[in-house]
């Protein structure tokens, strides 16, 4: 059933804010970035333990993020909520929007929810934070500039049963202004063999919302960024790659003609 007050006023924004002000023409994401449930929810039925697994949240994510955007001079987006109370890395009529099981573990509070109840969620917590993101894209557009969209995410080291040995992945679709050159220099420093291209996951398999809506279909330069959990579940972990995104991303960021909206592509290669 629909909670009649899905947020309560003890509980945090739909969304942060991180270093609102950057001056660079970049803005970055980070749709799970916390694994949080509002409190009408009652944890959707799941223990704190349960929550703070993979399934909750990308461990580590939101702390790379916070890194990052100011070393980059650049703002950032971090969704307040667990992806399991709405997912705002999907469509929300995907069916896994809002998921009643995630990697073999049921979610009871989100079992036989009714049509109130699912538009509620995407009204009070997917649509504010998607908001937010087009604003600030609104604002660096300033002066016919394209902004260029670096989302934030992470990945566990074990899915069902197979081992992921990548220290990272680059996702990327349509044009690879960012990403062929990040690979690149991911490479020369790191075993190519831990450097992942559209891997764990793939970007040209359309289910991640952000990326597609926000940049791939506006001709906006993109890449999503899938660092390994356990290598940034620590706050040395998170530091060291943050440093090395930013460094690697500077002189990236600063190509020349960089910011310009390309043509989408009519199909994905």
């Amino acid at each position: 059933m629909a909670s009649p007050s899905l947020l309560g006023e003890s509980d945090p924004p739909v969304f942060e804010l991180c270093h609102p002000n950057g001056a660079a023409p970049v803005l970055l994401t980070c749709d799970h970035a916390s694994r949080l449930v509002p409190a009408a929810l009652d944890r959707l039925g799941l223990t704190e333990a349960v929550l703070a697994q993979h399934i909750g949240w990308d461990i580590g994510a939101a702390a790379v993020t916070r890194l990052l955007a100011p070393m980059l001079d650049a703002p950032a987006v971090l969704a307040g909520y667990s992806r399991l109370v709405i997912d705002c890395n999907r469509r929300p009529d995907d069916p896994s929007s809002i998921p009643s099981e995630s990697d073999g573990i049921a979610i009871p509070g989100n079992a036989a929810l009714d049509g109130a109840a699912r538009r509620e969620r995407r009204a009070r917590l997917f649509e504010p934070y998607h908001a937010a993101i087009d604003r600030l894209l609104a604002h660096l557009a300033i002066g016919g500039r394209a902004p260029a969209v670096i989302s934030m995410h992470s990945f566990t080291p074990q899915m069902k049963g197979f081992a992921r040995p990548w220290h990272i992945g680059v996702l990327w679709d349509g044009e690879g202004r960012i990403a062929k050159p990040l690979l690149a220099a991911l490479r020369a420093e790191l075993d190519p063999a831990l450097v992942g291209d559209n891997l764990p996951y793939s970007a040209r398999e359309p289910v991640g919302f952000t990326q597609r809506h926000h940049a791939y279909e506006r001709g906006l330069p993109h890449v999503a960024i899938e660092l390994r959990q356990d290598l940034i579940a620590h706050e040395e972990g998170a530091a060291e790659w943050a440093q090395r995104l930013a460094r690697l991303l500077k002189p990236i960021l600063a190509t020349p003609g960089l910011y310009v909206a390309i043509e989408r592509p009519a199909s994905h290669t």
